[in-house]
C-alpha cells in the first residue's frame, strides 16, 4: 500500500569512501592537492591506547572530502578540516578496537564476500573500480582493511543493539497517538522506474548518447508491449540505483512528483494514467519508463490496523531506542580509551602560524560548499541522528528523481 523506509544498498564507489568510513559510527552501521600534508605523511597524528593513526590517512580523507579542491583551502581552513577528519578517525578506531576485544572482526573470507558482493552491486567492470580505486588513492590492501573495520563495527553494534525488546502495545499506542500527523497516506501516486541515462555515469550505464538511450528506450518499450515484466526489465536494464528494487521508487505524494518531474508531468500522472500503465517523462536529461503501481485521489489517515503501520511503530520505536544504546555505549568507550592528539595539540602550541588567507588564484572564490573545511564535523555520536519522537513518514520513497527540464508524459500504449 505505501513503502516506507526503503532496502539499504551498497554502493561501490572508491570516490566517496573515505568520507564514508570516517562517518561511520555504531549507529549508522545498524541505507563523502597540494599543500595537505604537514610534516611528512608518516608523521602520527593521534593514538588511540597506543596505537597510532598516521597524518596519511588523515591527509587522503582530507583529500577525498575536499573533492580535490583542498589547494583553494587556507592553512586556517585546512586545520580545521584535518581536525574534524582525526576526531572521526580516533572513534572509528575506538569502536574497533571495542569490536576487537568483542570478538566481531570479521574473517578474511567474510571481507572477501562482502567486497565482491559489493563490486557486483556496482555495476561497473573491474576496470572501472581499479581506475577509481587508484584516483581516490588506495590499494586493494586499504580498501579491505576499511571494510574490516565496518563489518566489525556492524557486527559489534548488532550484538549491542540485539538487547533491545519489542515495545509494549501500549508503548505502540501512544506513540500513534502522539504522531498521527506522520501516519497519513498522501495524495499521490507509488511509481516502478526503468531510468535511461544518455550520458555514460558508470553506474551501470550501457548508453553513452542520445542515440543508443533512444535505441534502448524503444527496444524496452517492445518488451514491454509483448508484455514482459517491468520489475525484471527494470533490474536488468535501467541505469540507475533503483534498479536493486526492480524499478521501485516508492510513494511520492504529489508535491514529490512535482519536484521530481515538474507540473505537466504530475499533473499527467495523477489524473491520465491509470494504475499499471505506463508513461514517459524525461527529468536531468535522463528518460523515465514510469508504471504506476498505485495511487491515491485525496490524503487519506492510517491507523495502526492499516497493513504496515503497526510495524512502522515498532521499528521507530525500536529504532530510537537501539540509537540511544548505542550512543551511550560509544560514549562510555571513548571515555574508557586512552587517546593523545598530537594534531590538536600542535594547533594549541601554534595558534598564530595558521593563516587565513586562501591561495591568491582561490582568494576570490567561495570555497566549495562540500570541502571537508565547510562540512559540519563528521558525525560519530549516534545520538545526533536518533530521531527520537517522530517515525518515518507513511510516503517516504525508496529513490527520488529530482527535475530540471521534466516532459509531459506520454501514455506507451
Amino acid at each position: 500500500m505505501f513503502k516506507g523506509v526503503g532496502a539499504k544498498v551498497h554502493n561501490f564507489n572508491f570516490r566517496f569512501l573515505a568520507a564514508a568510513f570516517l562517518t561511520l559510527n555504531v549507529a549508522f552501521l545498524g541505507a563523502c592537492g597540494g599543500g595537505t600534508v604537514v610534516n611528512g605523511s608518516d608523521e602520527t597524528a593521534a593514538t588511540v591506547n597506543g596505537r597510532p593513526i598516521k597524518m596519511q590517512e588523515v591527509e587522503r580523507a582530507v583529500k577525498q572530502q575536499a573533492q580535490g579542491q583542498e589547494s583553494k583551502l587556507s592553512p586556517l581552513e585546512l586545520a580545521g578540516a584535518r581536525l574534524q577528519v582525526l576526531q572521526s578517525l580516533i572513534e572509528q578506531e575506538v569502536m574497533y578496537q571495542k569490536a576487537e576485544k568483542e570478538g566481531t572482526v570479521p574473517t578474511d573470507d567474510e571481507v572477501t564476500v562482502e567486497l565482491n558482493k559489493q563490486k557486483t552491486a556496482s555495476g561497473k567492470s573491474a576496470d572501472q573500480i581499479d581506475k577509481e580505486m587508484r584516483d581516490a588513492g588506495y590499494t586493494e590492501a586499504d580498501v579491505r582493511d576499511q571494510l574490516k573495520k565496518s563489518l566489525a563495527i556492524q557486527k559489534l553494534n548488532d550484538r549491542i543493539t540485539g538487547k533491545v525488546g519489542q515495545p509494549s502495545d501500549s508503548e505502540i499506542e501512544a506513540f500513534y497517538n502522539g504522531n498521527k500527523e506522520a501516519f497519513v497516506k498522501r495524495k499521490g501516486v507509488k511509481l516502478a522506474a526503468i531510468v535511461i541515462d544518455p550520458t555514460s555515469s558508470g553506474e551501470g550505464d550501457s548508453t553513452i548518447d542520445q542515440a543508443s538511450a533512444m535505441q534502448k528506450y524503444n527496444d524496452l518499450v517492445s518488451k514491454l508491449k509483448a508484455g514482459q515484466d517491468f520489475a525484471q526489465l527494470a533490474r536488468e536494464n535501467s541505469e540507475d540505483q533503483s534498479r536493486f528494487q526492480g524499478g521501485d521508487l516508492g510513494y511520492l505524494a504529489e508535491a514529490d512528483l512535482r519536484q521530481a518531474f515538474g507540473e505537466q508531468t504530475a499533473a499527467a500522472l495523477m489524473s491520465q494514467v491509470q494504475i499499471g500503465g505506463l508513461a514517459t517523462a524525461q527529468s536531468q536529461g535522463k528518460l523515465f519508463i514510469l508504471k504506476v503501481q498505485d495511487k491515491s485521489d485525496r490524503d487519506e489517515p492510517l491507523t495502526l490496523e492499516t497493513p504496515g503501520v503497526r510495524q512502522q511503530v515498532i521499528d521507530s520505536l525500536n529504532n530510537n531506542r537501539k540509537q540511544l544504546l548505542a550512543a551511550s555505549y560509544q560514549a562510555i568507550a571513548m571515555n574508557e580509551a586512552r587517546i593523545e592528539n598530537f594534531l590538536a595539540k600542535k594547533v594549541v602550541d601554534n595558534p598564530n602560524e595558521l593563516s587565513g588567507a586562501r591561495p591568491a588564484a582561490a582568494a576570490n572564490t567561495a570555497t566549495p560548499s562540500n570541502t571537508a573545511a565547510n562540512t559540519a564535523p563528521a558525525n560519530t555520536n549516534a545520538a545526533s541522528n536518533t530521531n527520537a519522537t517522530k517515525p518515518a513518514s507513511a510516503n517516504t520513497p525508496v529513490a527520488k528523481p529530482v527535475a530540471n527540464a521534466p516532459a509531459k508524459p506520454a501514455n506507451v500504449k
